[in-house]
């Protein structure tokens, strides 16, 4: 995946003293590649002759994950000075810079996405999903919640529902997209649902993340003061159990797919699953 995103970054080349390094900075400091690589298991799992086309999907979720990053750092929400291990944009440059980098990899995803060598209806079908839980039914209404209650208690289920959109609906987008690539559209339901729950886990276990010292975590920590997060609520210790349902929920339900799709996800769930506990 790191080629492939390497081969295919934005050039912007114009008289801009620094705009086509900055749109690339955040994509080329790394980061898990978590989504793009829960879309690859699926596809592997059931056509691997398909993963090279499938990287183009993948990459869009990339570019979408990291857009999102760059617009949660800004001074208007978190005011965070790193990310991925590096200095955020907004710091290096200014704030205008890392708006518009941010809106350009949202909108280079679906360029890419448009692009990809698969069948148009499947192309279709995927900028739907991808648009649908990255934007105002998902990512950003999430997005919007936590910055406007900021301050203001929420309830468990309240926060349940502002991380399922802000967090857990590109989580389950990416596994569903996969479904969608290998004509698998019978799991695709089934996998969503999974990640739904994958990515509540994965939000409670950054809010635990945000206690240590972000040497540990290559991303600004501190920054939840005045935010509902499962730890505000529940305390550190309820949180650390909460997680602890929920990640051998997953685990278990991971048994429950048949054997190559299991063996895929196992491969890269098995080190989120319980990093909570690491």
């Amino acid at each position: 995946m790191e080629e492939f995103i390497k081969k295919n970054l934005i050039k912007a080349k114009s008289f801009h003293p620094f705009f086509e390094k900055a749109l690339n900075e955040m994509l080329l400091a790394g980061g898990k590649r978590f989504r793009p690589n829960l879309l690859l298991s699926v596809v592997k799992a059931y056509n691997p002759l398909m993963v090279e086309n499938a990287k183009y999907a993948a990459f869009a979720l990339e570019l979408i994950h990291t857009y999102s990053l760059i617009h949660d750092d800004l001074p208007a929400m978190d005011n965070a000075s790193l990310r991925r291990g590096h200095p955020t944009l907004h710091t290096t440059y200014d704030e205008t810079t890392a708006i518009l980098v941010g809106d350009a990899l949202n909108t280079y995803a679906f360029e890419v996405l448009s692009s990809a060598p698969m069948h148009n209806d499947v192309k279709v079908e995927l900028i739907k999903i991808l648009s649908k839980n990255a934007g105002p039914s998902g990512m950003v209404l999430g997005q919007a919640i936590d910055c406007y209650f900021e301050n203001k208690k929420l309830t468990i289920e309240e926060l349940k529902f502002l991380h399922m959109n802000k967090t857990g609906k590109l989580i389950a987008a990416s596994l569903e997209m996969g479904a969608v690539i290998v004509n698998k559209t019978d799991l695709a339901r089934k996998l969503y649902d999974f990640g739904l729950k994958l990515g509540l886990l994965f939000q409670i276990q950054d809010d635990l993340l945000d206690l240590l010292d972000e040497n540990e975590t290559g991303k600004t920590t501190g920054v939840d003061d005045g935010k509902n997060t499962f730890v505000t609520l529940l305390g550190e210790k309820e949180a650390r159990q909460k997680a602890d349902r929920l990640a051998k929920e997953l685990e278990d339900e991971l048994e429950s797919f048949d054997e190559n799709l299991k063996n895929e996800l196992k491969k890269l769930l098995d080190n989120y699953l319980f990093r909570h506990k690491k």
